[in-house]
């Protein structure tokens, strides 16, 4: 049975975190400081990309790439990219 999977990382004073439903086609959310942001009902396998922006002053763009296999049945990865640099998305355990 797929389980939903759950990323997250630390930026300065900003949370930001991923959240993809179970399934190869779950929803995908992304949540800066608790918010959802950008939000996406279903996905193909390959890579989905949610963009956001860090309430900063100015505020600043991010893309997160959510990259789901196409023929392994593996987990999906998750990676985002702040100032053209980008980092693999550490997933955090479900409660």
């Amino acid at each position: 049975m797929s389980r939903s999977h759950h990323f997250h990382v630390d930026h300065g004073d900003h949370s930001i975190t991923v959240n993809v439903g179970p399934g190869r086609t779950g929803e995908i959310e992304l949540l800066v400081d608790g918010k959802v942001i950008a939000y996406r009902e279903e996905h193909e396998p390959g890579t989905t990309v949610l963009e956001g922006v860090l309430p900063e002053e100015p505020a600043h763009p991010f893309r997160i790439m959510v990259r789901q296999p196409h023929l392994v049945p593996t987990g999906p990865r998750c990676t985002w990219e702040l100032d053209g640099v980008e980092q693999v998305m550490p997933e955090r355990s479900s409660p």
